[in-house]
């Protein structure tokens, strides 16, 4: 786990499935220090309450869980409810056939149990890392577009700062003061910035000291 950024798992959320209660509680509390949020569940049927209900980036799943079994949960997933998220099966059992399985299902790993808690992070951090980049990226590019569309260059570092503290609905939320106290501008030329954006239909205000950030109006740009 040399030189990997377990920070990177902060911002994301793990629905954890798995029906051995001790193992549930004992895994979860060790990814609680790592991750967003971790939705730990016992049955299929609370997985996709979590589903429809919240956000989830990665799914942990047993194969053999009480009564049902977790590749015949991933299947569900994935070709009746068109739901695609990465996913890392965990079992008991070495049989192949649940290997196959897993890879015809384009499972992203496959961990033996006991679960080695350095693999399993080494695993989460290697999934969701192309996940950060691609963001890391379009969120470059959204900085060049949005710094295209103004004309004064001492605005730059506010587009920055906003587009850096987007949070996971592109909404952008601070005082003309609370900028000003971080970044050395006018009140004028950050006034006349979000006129500009406004008018270009980046950023909307959709409440007091609240904006939401329009990655479609780029396009237009």
């Amino acid at each position: 786990m040399q030189n990997k950024d377990l920070n990177i798992l902060n911002n994301f959320n793990i629905l954890y499935l798995e029906d051995d209660e001790n193992l549930l509680k004992h895994t979860h509390d060790v990814l609680v220090d790592f991750a967003n949020e971790i939705y730990a569940v016992k049955t299929s049927k609370e997985a996709l309450e979590i589903l429809k209900n919240k956000k989830v980036d990665v799914i942990i799943s047993d194969i053999l869980l009480e009564n049902e079994n977790g590749i015949d949960f991933l299947k569900d997933l994935k070709i009746n409810r068109n739901i695609n998220i990465p996913t890392i099966l965990t079992t008991a059992h070495t049989d192949t056939k649940y290997l196959l399985d897993a890879i015809k299902l384009k499972v992203e790993n496959y961990i033996v149990k006991p679960i080695n808690i350095k693999e399993l992070l080494t695993t989460l951090h290697d999934i969701l890392l192309p996940i950060v980049q691609k963001k890391e990226i379009i969120r470059n590019n959204h900085v060049i577009k949005t710094i295209s569309a103004i004309t004064d260059s001492k605005q730059v570092d506010i587009i920055k700062y906003i587009i850096n503290n987007l949070d996971n609905n592109n909404i952008f939320s601070a005082s003309y003061g609370d900028i000003m106290d971080r970044i050395n501008i006018s009140k004028p030329t950050l006034i006349k910035l979000f006129k500009e954006l406004a008018e270009k239909h980046i950023l909307v205000k959709v409440q007091h000291k609240t904006y939401r950030f329009d990655e479609k109006a780029l396009d237009n740009i």
